[in-house]
């Protein structure tokens, strides 16, 4: 007789192959247990979510497939990550499978259970690492440090670590995980960080007070062997402290017992294909139900967690987090100077003011280092004929295509589509076609051209660089253009987002946003939350070091070009006062029914044409209309999205919202059958995927 066991494999909800198939297994194996399972034509990687004994089950008329083979060398994924897993996939809407294989090593998808097994013995066995005897630095901790470090210790949290930025919040971090393996010898300890760009710099601090062998890193930058050797030392404990991006939320770690999510605001944390899950929201669920504290850490908070950890008071219970505060720079450093050009004033088509290219020019002359912060990669926007009113728009998509000078190309940065640039207008022969906007390839340029005759105060010539998807492309040359920066070698860095949070440059005395107005206005209601945050975060690159400032008898600035000086938001910013920013946010979205006073959902579908994704919304609307419950949940027409069309395919969504997070869980979980339903009848037709996005971060 054989067991019987129930096997999550990987295959998306839309597929309606459902949470778990069944499978027959000469042996016993424990739930959690990886195998090899045969699925069509294919030999996939499963893991076992149930297994029942010969005398248990019952065989079905259609007789279960053997499985391929188990595993056995790898010790069973615990009922904590199961459970982790299980709950991601009923709260975001995904098959169980789809998670979880999701959440494995791609690496560990394609092993057999021999070379498993060989991968394992090269590995060496799992023992513990090194580190609860790491050194504490002579550093003592500020007051404010102190303070938060004490209630961490005392209190259960989450926490909420509102610091501002420079305020020393890492140190926080590595106290907090060096009293955690003082205290216990077997424990573990998760680290997050927004995008792969910020690990290397955090890796190597965390290396120098826990040993290499202590630290192991996570992020979707690593090659496959590294990143299944980094899943093999956390599931075996052998690491004790794993740094990563949000896919580390799922890493396998026995013991468990702190998790850190820094720039914990950032949009980054949730992922926007396939399962759309927000890690910083299952790393306090996570947190919750391992026992292991969660401090989430952020100068500006995301607007859910600032009214979680909002104070009790005048009839309201408080919330569910703790905020500690640490408003201080270390070093008592003060924070920059805001200063707001008004570009009305200036004349037409100015990129960069007088004053602000004087006041750069001064770094120069005194030796210390500028940013200049656009977020918009390539050269230009577009490329357009001025005569004929042609626009190097995307044959594949909705959009156009970005002009990159240095490689002479038109690139789509929705679908990839590349072309070599025209030499004439294709439409009217037009010789004379000229890029319209700026990115950040043109502005190094434009820069290199204003300040080609400015000295360096050795005499030599002033050195600009730039950081973007474009520039680092190639394995290592992030780290090598930081190095750079941080070297001193460069007296202007301009870039992206990219440059504008997490990184500690101690030479930077001036920060400028050259075209932050897009946002103010825009049709999503997080565009302001976001720009706060990015403003505040690139402000805070700026005077970090106040040794450094004191030396150079220099201040730290901010400059911000904008056309709309008087928007509250900027009001804010010049007193560095997100909780005036949060609260004025807040009341505008209490009215409006908005997050966090409200829940949200999309449902989005891909069709061949935009009537056909929309006639599957709204069939599917009025088929959630006999549902228990759905007078409580709003649903709205059908839309196209912002960039209806995609690699060929036009996308449409419709908005779910509920004051009740209850009630809208249970109408997608209700809705989940008549979607599939509806996908086989004539209103799918077309329709490529359907998929639900819980939580969504734009809209």
């Amino acid at each position: 007789m054989s067991w019987c066991i129930e096997v999550a494999v990987q295959a998306p909800a839309h597929s309606a192959l459902g949470d778990v198939l069944s499978y027959t297994c000469p042996v016993s194996v424990a739930p959690g247990a990886l195998v090899r399972v045969p699925l069509g034509r294919r030999e996939v990687l499963g893991v076992v979510w149930a297994a029942h004994a010969p005398d248990a089950w019952t065989p079905p008329a259609m007789a279960l497939k053997p499985v391929a083979g188990v595993l056995d060398a790898l010790p069973p994924l615990g009922d904590a990550w199961r459970d982790l897993v299980a709950f991601a996939a009923r709260y975001y809407q995904r098959s169980l499978g789809e998670i979880a294989l999701a959440a494995l090593p791609p690496q560990l998808r394609d092993l057999s259970a021999a070379q498993l097994a060989r991968r394992l013995k090269r590995q060496g066995p799992a023992t513990r690492a090194p580190g609860t005897d790491a050194a504490t630095p002579a550093v003592a901790p500020t007051a404010e440090q102190a303070a938060a470090l004490a209630r961490i210790e005392a209190e259960a949290g989450p926490f909420l670590l509102f610091g501002s930025t420079g305020s020393g919040k890492t140190e926080v971090y590595l106290r907090s995980v060096a009293a955690l393996l003082e205290r216990e010898p077997a424990a573990q300890a998760l680290v997050m960080v927004p995008e792969i760009n910020l690990t290397p710099q955090l890796e190597a601090r965390f290396k120098a007070r826990f040993g290499a062998d202590a630290v192991v890193s996570l992020h979707s930058g690593m090659t496959n062997p590294q990143r299944l050797a980094s899943w093999l030392a956390a599931h075996g404990g052998a690491a004790r402290i794993v740094l990563g991006t949000r896919m580390a939320v799922f890493a396998s770690m026995p013991s468990l017992r702190l998790i850190v999510v820094d720039e914990e605001h950032d949009p980054s944390y949730k992922q926007q294909e396939g399962a759309r899950y927000s890690a910083r929201d299952l790393a306090v669920w996570r947190g919750r139900r391992e026992g292991a504290k969660v401090i989430l850490g952020s100068a500006t908070p995301s607007l859910e967690s600032w009214h979680r950890s909002r104070p009790a008071g005048d009839g309201d219970a408080g919330g569910s987090y703790l905020r500690l505060a640490m408003p201080s720079r270390v070093g008592a450093g003060a924070l920059p100077a805001v200063r707001l050009v008004d570009m009305n004033l200036q004349p037409p088509k100015t990129v960069l003011s007088g004053a602000l290219l004087d006041a750069i020019g001064q770094r120069i002359a005194r030796g210390e280092q500028s940013m200049v912060f656009l977020n918009r990669r390539g050269y230009a926007p577009v490329l357009a004929c001025g005569d004929c009113g042609w626009k190097s728009e995307c044959p594949h998509c909705s959009a156009y295509r970005v002009f990159h000078k240095i490689d002479r190309t038109l690139r789509c940065h929705h679908c990839g589509f590349t072309e070599r640039v025209p030499r004439a207008c294709p439409t009217c022969g037009n010789p004379d076609i000229a890029p319209v906007g700026r990115g950040t390839e043109r502005l190094e340029e434009h820069l290199g051209e204003l300040f080609a005759a400015v000295r360096r105060p050795d005499g030599s010539a002033v050195r600009i660089a730039r950081i973007d998807a474009d520039s680092t492309r190639k394995q290592g040359a992030l780290e090598t253009q930081l190095a750079a920066v941080h070297a001193g070698e460069v007296d202007v860095l301009v870039g992206t987002q990219m440059i504008a949070k997490g990184h500690d440059f101690r030479r930077i005395t001036l920060v400028a946003a050259v075209n932050p107005d897009g946002a103010l206005f825009s049709s999503d209601f997080r565009a302001p939350e976001r720009l706060f945050g990015l403003l505040m975060q690139s402000a805070g690159r700026a005077g970090r070091d106040a040794a450094y400032l004191a030396a150079q008898e220099s201040t730290a600035e901010m400059w911000i070009q904008t056309f709309h000086p008087q928007h509250p938001l900027f009001a804010a910013l010049r007193r560095h006062d997100y909780a005036v920013f949060a609260e004025g946010e807040l009341k505008e979205r209490v009215p409006a029914g908005m997050p966090p006073f409200a829940f949200q959902a999309l449902l989005r579908a891909d069709a061949r044409t935009q009537e056909a994704a929309q006639a599957f919304l709204n069939a599917a609307s009025s088929a959630a209309d006999g549902l228990p419950g759905a007078e409580r949940v709003t649903r709205y027409p059908a839309v196209p999205l912002t960039i209806q069309r995609v690699a060929n395919v036009e996308r449409a969504q419709m908005l779910i919202e509920s004051g009740s997070r209850a009630a809208l869980q249970r109408l997608l979980a209700q809705w989940q059958p008549l979607l599939h339903e509806l996908r086989r009848q004539p209103e799918g037709k077309g329709v490529i995927r359907w998929l639900v996005d819980v939580d969504p971060q734009s809209i």
